[in-house]
């Protein structure tokens, strides 16, 4: 008898079924519109970069998902504050800071 409990969450696969499984119904309907304007591109570029592109971030998504539930429209409300306000939400970086901070990591 095994005492490991429920496993944790793993990334889906660079699928599309398999990521919308992990999604709510709002969150998939994302998906799904920036899917079919993909899939137009793909198409009339012949190139399927972007579908891969697209399915590698949502995987990512779909995954913080199903960690942190809600954390797609949370990203996006911070966003949407962020450009209506122009503050920077507490407890982020400047652009300049990140950059020292950077160069302090590799050692320039």
């Amino acid at each position: 008898m095994s005492d490991a409990g429920p496993s944790s969450p793993v990334p889906p696969p660079a699928d599309p079924q398999a990521i919308r499984a992990c999604l709510t119904q709002l969150v998939a309907a994302e998906f799904d519109a920036e899917w079919d304007i993909v899939l137009e591109q793909a198409k009339q570029a012949k190139d399927l970069t972007p579908i891969h592109e697209l399915l590698r971030k949502w995987r990512s998504i779909a995954y913080t998902e199903l960690t942190d539930p809600g954390s797609y429209f949370m990203l996006l409300a911070k966003a949407t504050r962020r450009l209506a306000t122009g503050e920077e939400p507490e407890g982020s970086l400047s652009g300049e800071e990140i950059k020292v901070r950077l160069i302090e990591r590799l050692g320039r």
